[in-house]
């Protein structure tokens, strides 16, 4: 629970950082509300990074996360949602040289309270995966010519058509937007909006982008061709004065009077109102992105006016009124894109077949070949528009161009074959020579050393166990000894003493003999007795030693040595005894002799005493 308390602190401190920081810019003193609400969508589109993200490559991010597949009404919960900023950003900065990195962590954690405060304002924690869409297409970088395309393969049906439904709901996404910086009032939905954008009945791509890219657009939409063209002028030098602050330089756009000859305002005093002289708010104010010198200006004009350029240019190419099929890429080699600017890549394709079908087929590999194929295609039919206008001889020319061009991308492709089957061959050999066989162990000289070393350790130890078995065969030989030994002699005491009382003692000392204890310890390694190790050893013997369970040769041996020692102690006590007995015998003797001769010699005749 203070885990999760902490997060969500957290995130209301990084919510919080994103709206403050941008009221600290200062905004709200914009006085029209169209370049106050571009100047916040695109503070939060840099502070969150989207700017350096193409709509490609959030397609090609929308696809890797399997929402290509998805229903537009299916709902994402929030985790998933991290979980495809996190592919986005991440993706960015394998992109992007080790001297531009971004910080991943802060740019998905802004972006992802800024998506959560936008379209879960109720606190649901899901969002419908149109809505992730329709945001992250609008508020990523790239020209808008091609996220008005993708939005409208969004909402048009599978004959080209645009469906009013699906456009009416992405207006109600789209727009969340300006309320989420606080410009609702401004550019709200309605229900009259789509009709008020096309009263038409039949709207094809090339009638949709006319709307959409016309000057002026839809105005609930105005804000969005704006906020690029402010992405396209942030950095353009204007070498002219302004008339009211008096900066001697301008960048970003420039307005000059339509009425006050030679009044020109900086983008910033012109949208907080200011004004001086004979100057009015109410004039009207032409806007330039761009700086021309007067000498540029004066040929511009007499080329104009001579016919030697068109009057006026198509907002964007014109594009087939059929819908697009899906191309049959099955034999289609494609090279990494290589990056021109930040809008424009170079491809290089072909239909020849390639070796490793698995390989170069995956559906972000096919997906990005369908995109870069329509640009392609785009780029021809602009290219053929314009062929007209062109001389005869250039025809010529563009066939040459595109022949070698064909014969470049044929050496390219053979080229890449060569080197994917050198790569299988490579990845085969180190395979093989990765696995360990028998025969390369046995020509292993370790091996062969630790081998030997271990049949010479395990010899040395059967000579050790051997020699143990012999010692105890030959101790309990020696035991059995002693006991017959010990069993004569107290049969020959019994018979000289009979119930001698001073011999009992020792008789019945002699016959208690101490047993080999069977030891129980964990840390003994139990080891049978041979048959051959016991062979001479008597009956008495191996009824003691072998019990019928396994038995510690260790204890054995010192058990065995105890026992030896207490009857050979009982064997001397024994003999002790005996010796005292017959020294007491031959004194008792002695005196039998002496008491016999001093009757002798008394002349007294007593009869001896019988032993």
């Amino acid at each position: 629970m203070i885990e999760e308390g902490s997060k969500s602190s957290k995130s209301m401190v990084e919510k919080r950082q994103l709206f403050m920081e941008m009221r600290a810019q200062n905004f709200d003193v914009i006085r029209l509300s169209t370049y106050r609400t571009a100047c916040k969508l695109r503070f939060v589109q840099k502070r969150c990074n989207l700017h350096l993200v193409d709509v490609w490559n959030m397609i090609e991010a929308f696809r890797d996360n399997g929402l290509s597949t998805l229903d537009h009404n299916a709902e994402i919960n929030v985790s998933r949602l991290e979980t495809i900023l996190s592919s986005i950003f991440y993706q960015l900065n394998k992109r992007l040289p080790t001297t531009h990195q971004i910080n991943v962590d802060q740019s998905i954690g802004l972006l992802l309270n800024f998506i959560v405060a936008t379209y879960d304002s109720e606190g649901h924690g899901k969002l419908t995966v149109f809505a992730m869409k329709a945001m992250l297409a609008t508020m990523c970088g790239g020209k808008i010519l091609d996220k008005l395309r993708y939005i409208f393969s969004q909402i048009s049906d599978s004959n080209g058509v645009m469906v009013f439904a699906k456009f009416d709901q992405f207006l109600r996404e789209v727009l969340k937007l300006p309320t989420a910086v606080f410009e609702g009032p401004s550019f709200g939905y309605t229900e009259h909006s789509v009709r008020t954008c096309f009263p038409q009945q039949k709207i094809l791509l090339n009638t949709f982008l006319d709307v959409l890219m016309a000057d002026p657009p839809p105005q609930c939409l105005v804000w969005l061709p704006l906020m690029h063209r402010l992405a396209n002028v942030e950095n353009v030098f204007h070498p002219v004065e302004c008339s009211y602050c008096r900066s001697e330089s301008m960048m970003g756009f420039r307005y000059r009077c339509q009425q006050c000859h030679g009044y020109q305002l900086c983008q910033s005093c012109f949208w907080r109102g200011h004004a001086s002289g004979p100057h009015s708010n109410q004039h009207q104010m032409k806007e330039h992105s761009s700086w021309k010198s007067p000498a540029k200006k004066l040929s511009h004009a007499i080329s104009k006016s001579l016919g030697c350029m068109p009057i006026g240019e198509p907002p964007h190419p014109v594009f087939p009124e059929a819908a697009e099929r899906p191309q049959d890429l099955a034999h289609t080699t494609q090279l990494r894109p290589v990056a021109n600017d930040m809008n424009d890549t170079v491809l290089i394709s072909s239909g020849a077949p390639t070796p490793s079908k698995s390989t170069l087929e995956s559906p972000s590999r096919l997906d990005e070949e369908h995109r870069l194929i329509a640009r392609y295609a785009a780029r021809l039919a602009a290219e053929a528009s314009n062929s007209t206008q062109c001389p005869p001889t250039d025809l010529s020319f563009n066939f040459d161009a595109n022949k070698q061009q064909r014969q470049l991308i044929a050496e390219l492709e053979n080229k890449n074959r060569e080197i994917l089957q050198e790569i299988q061959r490579l990845r085969l050999e180190h395979e093989q020579a990765s696995q360990p066989t028998p025969e390369k162990a046995q020509q292993n000289p370790t091996l062969l050393a630790e081998l030997r070393l271990l049949r010479h350790r395990k010899d040395e130890l059967e000579r050790r166990m051997s020699a143990l078995q012999e010692s105890r065969r030959e101790l309990m030989v020696q035991l059995e000894g002693l006991m017959r030994l010990l069993k004569d002699e107290e049969q020959k005491q019994a018979a000289q003493t009979g119930s001698s009382p001073h011999s009992s003692p020792s008789h019945s000392a002699s016959c208690t003999m101490p047993m080999p204890i069977r030891s129980t310890s964990a840390g003994s390694t139990p080891t049978h007795t041979p048959q051959d190790c016991l062979a001479g050893v008597g009956d008495d013997v191996l009824d003691a030693f072998s019990q019928g369970v396994p038995r510690n040769l260790r204890n054995d041996l010192l058990v065995a040595a105890d026992s030896i020692t207490n009857t050979m102690s009982s064997l001397v006590k024994e003999l002790h005894s005996v010796d005292d007995g017959l020294e007491e015998e031959e004194e008792n003797m002695r005196n039998g002799r002496e008491k016999v001769s001093t009757l002798k010699h008394s002349g007294k005749r007593h009869s001896t005493p019988s032993f």
